[in-house]
């Protein structure tokens, strides 16, 4: 009966996974969809805690250690749910990479305590040997995971600043080395090649050349790249979760981990055609560095820019026929989502219409602007995908740019020596007028000199987003 009970468990658990995923596809359904995988996995927790057994020699054993699981289980909670709640906007990008690095390690100490059991019951038992299908699944979920656990964990200090972006030199050919030399010691560990008294040291030895190479693999990331490789990472914990999941038979496991893993695969996919990269040199370690346009690198300016004034934004904007705001990074830093949600009503109540154009790498994560316009109630059907507003981007009168830089930088078209070359853009210049607001003229986090910013359509309006739209705003009523 209680084999019955928990595999129904996992049966719901894992309906509740699909269901939550499905529903986090549309921002009306996803916080509900969110609390309906949650739920599904807090029953397959509590009922694996209590309904789980294992065989222990020659008898069925419940779990030990229940005092020990469920202190674990009460720490985590506490200090996730204090670290979601208390995260800003600008940090949400960071914060998913340090729990998808978390959900890798925990992928790697599974193999490594499983390996740990295997290599005690060898020693215990002459007539053991396990079989070549469940090294194969304990040597790839550390691999994987610990790829995964350092990648996140790079990701994660370049994010918040701490870890500033280094080309390495010679950096794909030791990528390539150590990658070689994880599958040569893959294939010793898993089938028992080479002195038997040493295969815990290689199996040992694949944790490190792992870790080594997930931090080569994300270190020369350039900043434009970033959201490519947190979803990229985010596939790789997946995968790692699934092989936990073959390892203990477990069916909720298996499908978490397959759910995220391929979902992981197929975003990066869209953010590589996002970045006109192509999946294999994604694979490869082959991003472009952060490496900054002639005209940054020399300091120069790229010519000369005019501003204009709140007022003068103000009219061109109340009398325009439609305005697109172009969401960027800025906006998250200065938390002005809320105050561009009341510019939109206020535009519209003098009969303007407003889209937002979403470009699909803007801000340092996948889906970070959509998240961000999302805590602000903006309705999600004025989220335009890209080429939705390179669409309608000729019928708009006004574009207003709060924070962007890199995707409407055009040297993504121009210019074949720029690192962005190639990379799909929201096409600004062909509205009337384009209105940049940012705090000064530095380059943005690609560190690319943006020619935008001198042609004859755009107008530069200096200073923190949100103050800004406020005083903007203010200005548009009295219009």
């Amino acid at each position: 009966m209680q084999t019955v009970i928990l595999q129904l468990s996992y049966l719901i658990g894992s309906i509740t996974f699909i269901l939550g995923l499905k529903m986090l596809s549309h921002p009306e359904t996803a916080r509900k969809g969110n609390t309906v995988a949650a739920i599904g996995m807090t029953l397959a927790i509590f009922t694996t805690i209590f309904l789980y057994r294992f065989r222990e020699g020659a008898q069925l054993e419940h779990l030990h250690n229940l005092g020990w699981i469920f202190l674990a289980l009460v720490i985590g909670t506490v200090v996730g749910t204090m670290a979601a709640k208390k995260v800003q906007m600008t940090a949400m990008p960071e914060m998913v990479s340090l729990f998808n690095g978390m959900g890798g390690a925990c992928a790697m100490l599974i193999s490594m305590i499983e390996y740990h059991h295997m290599s005690l019951e060898m020693q215990s038992n002459a007539s053991y040997h396990p079989t070549t299908g469940i090294m194969l699944i304990i040597v790839l979920g550390m691999m994987i995971g610990t790829v995964s656990f350092a990648g996140s964990m790079i990701a994660w200090g370049k994010l918040n600043g701490r870890i500033k972006d280094k080309a390495i030199s010679g950096g794909q050919i030791i990528n390539f080395i150590l990658f070689g030399a994880i599958v040569i010691l893959g294939v010793m560990v898993i089938g028992g090649l080479g002195d038997p008294s040493m295969q815990g040291y290689y199996f040992y030895g694949i944790a490190l050349v792992a870790a080594i190479y997930g931090v080569l693999f994300v270190m020369p990331i350039g900043g434009a790249d970033m959201p490519v490789v947190i979803s990229l990472l985010n596939s790789f914990t997946g995968c790692a979760a699934a092989f936990g999941g073959f390892l203990y038979g477990n069916p909720v496991m298996l499908t978490g981990g397959i759910l995220v893993g391929s979902a992981g695969t197929i975003l990066t996919i869209l953010m590589c055609n996002a970045m006109n990269r192509s999946l294999k040199n994604v694979l490869l370690g082959s991003f472009g560095g952060a490496k900054a346009g002639p005209a940054a690198a020399d300091g120069k300016a790229a010519g000369s820019y005019k501003e204009i004034s709140l007022s003068d934004s103000a009219v061109i904007m109340a009398y325009a026929q439609k305005v697109m705001i172009i969401p960027g990074y800025g906006l998250a830093v200065a938390q002005a989502q809320h105050i561009c949600h009341e510019l939109e009503k206020v535009l519209e109540e003098k009969g303007v219409t407003v889209v937002y154009g979403i470009h699909p790498v803007a801000g340092r994560m996948p889906g970070h602007m959509n998240v961000l316009l999302a805590e602000a109630d903006v309705p999600y059907e004025k989220l335009l995908e890209m080429e939705d507003a390179n669409d309608q981007m000729s019928t708009t009168n006004v574009v207003l740019i709060l924070g962007a830089n890199d995707v409407v930088n055009p040297a993504a078209k121009d210019d074949p020596s720029s690192p962005i070359y190639g990379m799909p853009i929201l096409e600004v210049e062909k509205a009337e007028h384009v209105i940049v607001n940012k705090r000064s003229m530095k380059p943005g986090y690609a560190g690319i000199e943006n020619d935008l910013f001198y042609k004859p359509k755009t107008s530069m309006l200096f200073g923190d987003a949100k103050k800004v739209l406020q005083d903007l705003v203010s200005e548009l009523k009295q219009v």
